[in-house]
């Protein structure tokens, strides 16, 4: 609660600061409600963790919330009156029909009916803040500012969970006996079963199996799928063919808009002559099995799939429709007595004491270790912590992250063995009481941060650069001095990973976080959590016949709120409006016109059809996120000049015409457009007569957007604070001096994308010239370099992309000093690239594709990529000969060798690397197996 005060606080200073005019005579009731606003702020830091203790404190807490938001509605309204009325008067001035006066006698009214509307609710926030005195709370709330919650360690360094979570959560004994399951020969296709209840660490487990060396290597392809509650055939089917088939752009379309059965045809065929495993992870229905078991052949020996649930009955349904009978295995010993079963069960137990107690120290004090800080008598009430999570470990990893944060002391200890108790008083399910605890635990500042999470998908793997983009536009990140907005976001998530709400899914090459995830237990309280304190709704929750006055509404399947959306849309307070489905339908966006006129988020989901945003999206001018995906085409008006607001714009795939009045908006901080085109040639505004030009975006961090005239000049070198640029398509004709010096410019870059491709042009060329004029080479492709400068001063910038001619400079001072990753595609390289490569002394993954290298041999040297774990060639169809001599990429894991068919032989010096873990192709990895038996056999 104290963070919806603290947003609307800070939102309140910046438009003070900003926009003092726009108030005029009623500034003294807008500052007056700031101040007043400030000092609950302090008093609901406290009263936040006492809400569950007292009903007096929770009513007074819901009081401010509604007049909070009530104060916000009104600020947010004028604004937009006022947008409106500086429209229309800017088409009056334009037509030459405006008396001189006439502004400022339009504006009176609306400042009367704001300066009513602010005097009503600065009274009530006197009355609310008296009751303090009136009903004894200030003695309540000057109780609490002893309490746990107030016992926070600020963790402002960025980094990871000091142990890994497949590490930590007891289940060694149980990894061995599923993957033997798994990798055991039957003759037909076999289904296996993780069964276990809710936070046993049944995906815990899956994943650990699943990611296993022995259990990759064993089968031709592997796919990983959540099912959860909101099962769909489809959305599964469709899962699984993007991770076994490797598909270009346009089969990916193909596939995405085929119907469930053609889906599921293309699915079986493809699996038909392949061993495969299909992990369905998290299934609630047996209905699941029932309908996909058909697509999944049994013609190839050994295929498997593996399904995690918490109902056994599913998993003997499963073993039904297999016609076999049910056998339920606990060790190695028994899977060879029953070798032959063609269903196996395992059921994870809970932890014993003696593991229990070192997943909780493990949690607790990480990697530092326990010697010197866990006395005796710190034991004693760690033991009993412990006892009280029953052996799950979610609870115990969640309990240790909630420990990790306070002081090693018995009496802090203590109290949170106390806050265990009541929780656990309050309701039978030990489990949700300790999710609870650890919940109430968070600083004021995380808690809205943590609820968010709730509004994705169950089982969704979310990605960090979204999640941070939505709390930014949501206004969930305070500001720390001059600290940029996204560290401190990202500060925000690593905290919740630490305190083990939160799970990292995937992880970027400089070991930040790509992706996370949260177990649905955490996810159920985060939902039930966020509409207590009405912070936002999920489709699945809302009855649709009596809808709310809803502030937040997150839609996750179509059917069910389609024929009631004019319902939910009906509402003023609604702030924002996020599709994880099909895109809103175009009849429904004259509600947005009518009712949601003050949403600040807009996700229209996804949507493969062409799609014309209408121009009434230039209403919502307090709109700060804006994001549509999908294919096929979409064009935005020029009404998208009006949202003076906006922060991101993403369009992902769509092929898209964005108007060039975007660079008016100045607030912009994220361009997520990579198929997108600036559809006018023309910089001049004809009616301001103003130069409109991308160096005016100075708040942008990352840029994906195709080549264009705005390349022109000097204006992308402004961008200084820009962390991520992508320019993907036809760069040749603004390869020229001023864009090189701007690339120069751009030191606080991260990842720098660039792919000069003529495929983009050549449709437009031919049309104007004729094929046959195209032979003839007309346009003469540049080089990226020669011309890019060094990138010595670029010291963030660790991963590097680059699509076209260059030639590779052998200075090692021109490459980033911090390289990590570094992907080469159609450069037409001719001289062997590992002679200059090698000596980066941090790379670690290394891409050379579609003719990078024209050359028929590469040779890793002695010493050579140090720090190198994964390699991988492919499409490099003149390459005969791999060589890597002995020292050479000493910590590789990944080799990967793919369409270089000009190559027949395995790759000499394989043997001497001693980490590697993969190899592809498969046959290559076989081929390798066989020499290391014959060369293991010859030793003995």
């Amino acid at each position: 609660m104290a963070d919806t005060v603290s947003i609307f606080v800070e939102k309140l200073s910046n438009l003070i600061l900003q926009e003092a005019h726009l108030f005029g005579e009623v500034e003294g009731e807008v500052q007056l409600l700031r101040d007043e606003l400030k000092w609950m702020r302090l008093f609901l830091k406290d009263a936040d963790s006492q809400c569950l203790h007292d009903e007096r404190i929770k009513l007074w807490v819901e009081q401010i919330r509604n007049v909070t938001h009530n104060a916000e509605d009104v600020i947010d309204e004028f604004i937009l009156h006022m947008d409106r009325r500086q429209l229309r008067l800017n088409t009056l001035k334009f037509l030459k029909c405006l008396p001189t006066c006439v502004g400022f006698i339009d504006k009176l009214p609306f400042i009367h009916d704001l300066d009513c509307r602010l005097k009503e609710i600065n009274v009530r926030m006197e009355r609310i803040m008296a009751n303090r005195s009136k009903y004894g709370l200030e003695a309540l709330l000057a109780s609490s500012s002893s309490s746990t919650t107030d016992q926070v360690v600020e963790h402002k360094e960025k980094r990871g969970p000091d142990v890994e979570e497949s590490d930590v959560v007891g289940i060694e004994d149980g990894t061995e006996v599923v993957k033997q399951m798994l990798m055991k020969g039957e003759r037909r296709r076999a289904v296996v079963s993780i069964v276990g209840m809710g936070g046993l660490g049944k995906t815990t487990l899956a994943k650990k199996v699943y990611n296993h060396d022995d259990v990759r290597q064993h089968f031709d392809c592997c796919a990983w799928v959540y099912v959860s509650q909101e099962f769909r055939a489809r959305e599964i089917l469709l899962g699984i063919a993007y991770s076994v088939m490797t598909l270009s752009v346009e089969k990916k379309k193909e596939v995405k808009e085929m119907g469930g059965a053609e889906l599921g045809r293309e699915v079986c065929g493809y699996l038909k002559e392949k061993k495969y495993l299909v992990v369905m992870d998290d299934v609630w229905s047996s209905e699941v099995w029932s309908n996909l078991r058909s697509y999944l052949p049994e013609a190839k020996e050994g295929s498997k799939v593996l399904i995690t649930t918490r109902n056994e009955e599913i998993a003997l349904h499963a073993i039904s429709h297999e016609n076999i009978a049910s056998t339920v295995l606990n060790s190695e010993d028994e899977i060879a007595e029953h070798a032959n079963s063609q269903a196996l069960i395992y059921r994870l137990r809970t932890m014993n004491e003696d593991e229990g107690w070192e997943l909780l120290l493990k949690r607790t004090f990480g990697n530092r270790g326990t010697s010197g800080v866990l006395t005796s008598e710190l034991e004693i009430v760690g033991k009993k912590i412990m006892a009280k999570c029953q052996g799950l470990p979610l609870a115990i990893v969640v309990v240790g992250g909630l420990l990790s944060t306070k002081e090693k002391t018995k009496s802090l200890w203590e109290k949170v063995l106390a806050s265990i108790e009541w929780h656990l008083s309050q309701g039978p399910e030990s489990c949700i009481g300790i999710l609870a605890l650890s919940y109430n635990d968070l600083p004021y500042y995380l808690k809205s941060c943590f609820l968010y999470f709730g509004i994705f998908p169950e089982d969704s793997e979310i990605k960090t650069n979204k999640l941070i983009q939505l709390w930014l536009a949501e206004g969930f990140i305070q500001r720390r001095g001059k600290e940029p907005l996204e560290d401190i976001a990202e500060d925000y998530l690593y905290e919740l990973i630490h305190r083990s709400m939160i799970q990292v899914a995937k992880r970027k090459v400089d070991g930040r976080v790509k992706s996370c995830r949260i177990h649905d237990l955490l996810r159920d309280l985060a939902i039930s959590e966020a509409r207590d304190a009405g912070l936002f709704e999920v489709d699945e929750m809302v009855d649709v016949r009596f809808p709310t006055s809803i502030r937040r509404l997150s839609i996750h399947r179509h059917d069910l709120i389609q024929g009631n959306i004019s319902q939910h849309l009906g509402h003023s307070r609604l702030r924002s409006l996020i599709f994880f489905s099909e895109t809103l339908e175009r009849k429904n966006w004259r509600f947005l016109q009518e009712h949601v006129k003050l949403l600040t988020v807009l996700d229209l989901g996804s949507t493969d059809e062409d799609f014309i945003i209408p121009e009434v999206i230039g209403e919502l001018v307090h709109l700060k996120f804006l994001r549509l995906r999908g294919f096929g085409r979409a064009i935005l008006p020029f009404s998208i000049d009006r949202l003076v607001n906006l922060q991101s714009l993403d369009l992902g795939e769509k092929k898209a015409y964005i108007p060039h009045t975007i660079w008016k908006l100045q607030e912009l901080r994220y361009v997520n457009c990579w198929w997108s085109e600036i559809s006018s040639e023309f910089t001049l505004s004809k009616c301001a007569n103003v130069y409109l030009s991308i160096k005016k975006l100075t708040n942008l961090q990352a840029l994906d957007l195709l080549p264009g005239s705005w390349l022109e000049g000097d204006g992308l070198g402004k961008l200084t604070q820009l962390k991520k640029l992508t320019l993907y398509g036809w760069l040749n004709p603004y390869m020229k001096k001023g864009f090189f010096e701007s690339i120069a410019n751009l030191t606080a870059l991260r990842t720098l994308h660039l792919k000069n491709s003529w495929v983009f042009e050549r449709k437009t060329l031919l049309n104007r010239l004729r094929s046959e004029v195209w032979k003839e080479k007309v346009v003469e492709e540049r080089r990226l370099i020669p011309g890019l400068m060094s990138f010595s001063h670029h010291t963030n910038l660790y991963k590097v992309i680059l699509s076209g001619k260059l030639e590779l400079p052998e200075e090692i001072e021109f490459y980033p000093p911090n390289l990590l990753k570094l992907s080469l595609e159609d450069c037409e390289i001719q001289k062997d690239p590992m002679f200059i490569l090698e000596k980066l002394p941090n790379l670690r993954v290394l891409r050379l594709l579609g003719s990078s290298y024209v050359g028929d041999k590469v040779t890793c040297s002695s010493s050579g990529f140090p720090q190198l774990q994964s390699l991988k060639l492919n499409g490099l169809f003149s390459l005969k000969e791999l060589i890597i001599e002995e020292g050479a990429m000493p910590r590789l894991r990944t080799l990967e060798v793919l369409g270089c068919s000009a190559m027949e032989k395995l790759p000499r010096g394989l043997l001497q690397l001693k980490h590697l873990e993969k190899v592809e192709p498969k046959s290559m990895f076989d081929e390798l197996i066989e020499q290391v038996e014959e060369t293991v056999g010859e030793e003995e």
